[in-house]
């Protein structure tokens, strides 16, 4: 018998909250970095960054940017707006402060 499309399946459920989980491990992962970026640029300080890392971390959140716009999924693409700017940070910030 095919479901019936009214009825929410339970498969829905668990999706939605690895949705959330997924979404605030984003957020509470860029704002663990909001540290590494001050220290840089407040303190300038970059001793121990590795600027070849941070590169990876930047190409990484751009195919994820690209890969979650190609799918339209806005819980892939739009962290990938935060993660390419934080990377941008540290690398720049590195670099002007080795």
């Amino acid at each position: 018998m095919a479901p019936d499309p009214k009825t929410p399946e339970r498969e829905d459920q668990p999706e939605t909250v690895l949705s959330r989980l997924l979404g605030g491990m984003s957020v509470f992962t860029m704002l663990m970095t909001v540290p590494q970026v001050l220290t840089i640029w407040v303190g300038h300080k970059a001793a121990g960054v590795s600027v070849v890392s941070w590169s990876a971390y930047l190409l990484s959140a751009v195919l994820w940017f690209w890969y979650g716009f190609q799918k339209r999924d806005k819980n892939i693409y739009l962290p990938c707006v935060g993660w390419v700017g934080l990377d941008l940070a540290v690398i720049v910030g590195a670099v002007i402060y080795a």
